[in-house]
């Protein structure tokens, strides 16, 4: 572990930089890991193009990411599941006290957690992090670090399909073919549900979505009108769907899930938009289409391992490119440009492999 500490640092809005950072040295709980596959997430684009979300401002230097895995390298003297030399994938979200969220499984709503790459949290882009021990996750021989990185983004698919109901014989509508989007669908279709429709702006990753299981794709195009479509999802079903997962965050595409939801149905909000959004909030009370709000993920980790481990998901597909951690920020740009499906950066100068 002899010199530095090769950091991702967000510094300010479009001020991205690679710099040494000390390496850290793990409390009574934590362990210290040697990242080895971290992947770029559209939130770290966001916060590097507009240096906020939300409520979340930048307001000092911020190492990025999230989605991530790494081994083992010191372990914390109350820690007693793992040691060193464990594969692990990292929960990014840990809460920093027992409050009544906390106590009752929901742990993602804690107004106080720590979470990594949301300021004013460090991430772990970097090539040495320490993390809490309790939200690290030992890795199966047969499961890589990119696909432990990837359980990030699968979780907010397995928590999005949890909040919809999805189950076995449901009919869905994923409205938004992102990496989010992607995930949302290979969840659904492990958890049971019989026909997926996927929308797009783009058709390559209408094709991506074909390839991962999506019965029906859906072109969108912008000014197409949010009922219209709705008639074309229902066309291609032949029924409403039972749930509609809403995951780019677009005014019209909220408006065509509730538009497109069979009455008694559920529509889940994964995407983030505009604060406020004009929906047709009528349509939806007087048929009982439930709206249910998403926001990150809570209890997934165990669940998404063995759903790779047993072979009953295959994330491999969604890497499309590939970067050691020098090249960050031509990663960072190709992720920006929309290339691909997801960048995967490589913190390992002596393990550049999957």
């Amino acid at each position: 572990m002899a010199g530095g500490n090769l950091s991702v640092v967000l510094h300010a809005k479009g001020d991205l930089r690679l710099e040494n950072r000390p390496i850290p040295e793990p409390g009574p709980n934590e362990v210290l890991l040697q990242m080895h596959s971290v992947g770029i997430c559209g939130s770290d684009v966001h916060y590097w193009q507009n240096g906020r979300i939300g409520d979340f401002v930048l307001t000092k230097p911020m190492v990025l990411g999230h989605e991530a895995a790494g081994r083992v390298m010191k372990v914390g003297s109350e820690v007693k599941h793992l040691k060193v030399g464990d594969r692990v994938a990292i929960e990014p979200g840990v809460p920093r006290e027992m409050d009544e969220l906390f106590k009752n499984g929901r742990y993602n709503l804690s107004p106080t957690i720590f979470f990594c790459a949301t300021p004013p949290d460090d991430g772990n882009l970097c090539q040495y992090y320490k993390h809490s021990a309790n939200f690290c996750y030992k890795l199966p021989d047969n499961v890589t670090f990119e696909e432990g990185a990837l359980i990030e983004p699968l979780s907010v698919g397995i928590h999005a399909c949890r909040r919809a109901g999805v189950t076995l014989g449901t009919t869905v509508l994923i409205c938004g073919a992102g990496p989010i989007g992607l995930v949302c669908l290979l969840v659904a279709k492990a958890m049971g549900a019989s026909q997926v429709v996927i929308t797009d702006l783009a058709p390559e990753r209408l094709t991506m979505a074909k390839d991962l299981g999506a019965d029906f794709q859906l072109t969108v195009k912008r000014g197409d009108a949010p009922q219209q479509l709705a008639e074309s999802v229902e066309e291609k079903l032949g029924a409403q769907p039972h749930v509609t997962i809403e995951c780019s965050g677009v005014e019209s595409s909220i408006q065509t899930a509730i538009y497109a939801t069979r009455p008694g149905g559920v529509v889940t909000l994964v995407g983030l938009g505009a604060e406020m959004a004009s929906i047709p909030l009528i349509h939806a009370a007087v048929r009982e289409v439930d709206i249910r709000g998403v926001f990150r993920y809570c209890n997934t980790w165990p669940m998404a391992v063995a759903m790779l481990a047993s072979g009953k998901v295959n994330v491999k597909p969604l890497v499309t490119h590939r970067f050691p951690l020098e090249q960050a920020v031509q990663a960072f740009e190709t992720t920006r440009q929309g290339l691909g499906i997801k960048v995967m950066l490589k913190c390992d100068q002596n393990d550049q492999k999957p």
